[in-house]
């Protein structure tokens, strides 16, 4: 959901606060085997984590691993690092290696930037990283809070691209202008003292604010690099639409292009996400076909390993 100090005017760059989600997720099953297999989607990516992993650890490459389900790639959910931290908790299991999330955060060098795919698969949640500072290793974890039951998220998909990756994010880093370090502090305390505690109080309206807040500033931030606050016209019309209908924290998972907002109750999630499509096949000049929809709800627990 953004992060919240681009200046690491304090010596400390990013952290970033994230929500884990129940219906977008990477599910593999693993098992022992006399050579390596592979199947399903995202087989590049995960058979790349698992040669990392495993000439790190110095373990076999043996195994039959089905990839039931992978988040989609490169729009903005973590799918790289929830795919690296499953498989290295397989591992972990299989061989009894005695590794924690973290541990497999390094080896496969997640949290470079946000702290928000490892703390979410140790807790699930809301949670705030720290960002980096000179010699952190993966960004601590300074806050980890439940999300209530009736707060419903609104996703909007643009299925024809792709947010900033790789070597492309990582030179878009490169080329941004100096992030205003009375604007990180200004995101620091709305967060601290209004974000924060009106979750805890199941203030949807006043946290909502603070996310919008947050994600206007770096979206503006970033907008050089992708064309503006979001990535996709088709998702900024669609998310402006929600912002009218009463949806709050509206937003861009990371470099986009997938939008996203919260309301309260399924009920009004669905009635939205029924009429949404309606009104943009409306307007002029956008490809509203291109895109997809979905409600999600949070995830209060962390990634979940069981044996068949």
């Amino acid at each position: 959901m953004g992060f919240f100090d681009l200046s690491g005017s304090l010596g400390r760059h990013f952290g970033s606060i994230g929500i884990a989600l129940n219906e977008i997720s990477t599910q593999i099953l693993v098992s022992p085997a006399t050579a390596c297999t592979i199947r399903g989607p995202s087989t590049d990516r995960a058979r790349q984590c698992l040669q990392q992993l495993c000439t790190a650890l110095d373990v076999s490459d043996q195994l039959d691993i089905t990839i039931e389900q992978a988040i989609p790639e490169h729009v903005g959910l973590g799918s790289g690092t929830q795919m690296s931290l499953a498989i290295g908790s397989a591992l972990n299991a299989i061989y009894d290696l005695g590794l924690t999330v973290r541990d497999i955060a390094a080896i496969t060098e997640r949290g470079l930037r946000s702290g928000i795919g490892i703390g979410i698969f140790e807790q699930g949640g809301l949670v705030v990283d720290g960002g980096r500072g000179e010699k952190t290793i993966t960004p601590p974890l300074l806050v980890h809070m439940p999300i209530p039951a009736d707060w419903y998220f609104i996703l909007v998909f643009d299925q024809r691209g792709q947010g900033l990756h790789g070597l492309q994010e990582i030179e878009a880093f490169k080329q941004l202008p100096a992030f205003p370090q009375q604007e990180a502090a200004r995101l620091c305390y709305l967060l601290l003292m209004q974000g924060l505690p009106a979750l805890a109080e199941q203030n949807l309206a006043d946290f909502g604010d603070v996310i919008t807040q947050l994600q206007n500033s770096v979206g503006g931030h970033f907008a050089a690099a992708q064309g503006g606050v979001f990535t996709s016209k088709e998702v900024a019309l669609a998310m402006h639409w929600l912002s009218t209908q009463g949806a709050v924290a509206i937003g861009q998972t990371s470099w986009g292009p997938t939008g996203f907002c919260l309301v309260q109750g399924q009920q009004r999630a669905e009635e939205l996400v029924t009429e949404l499509p309606k009104y943009l096949a409306k307007q002029p000049l956008i490809h509203s076909e291109q895109l997809r929809y979905l409600v999600a709800t949070a995830r209060n627990s962390g990634g979940a390993i069981s044996f068949r």
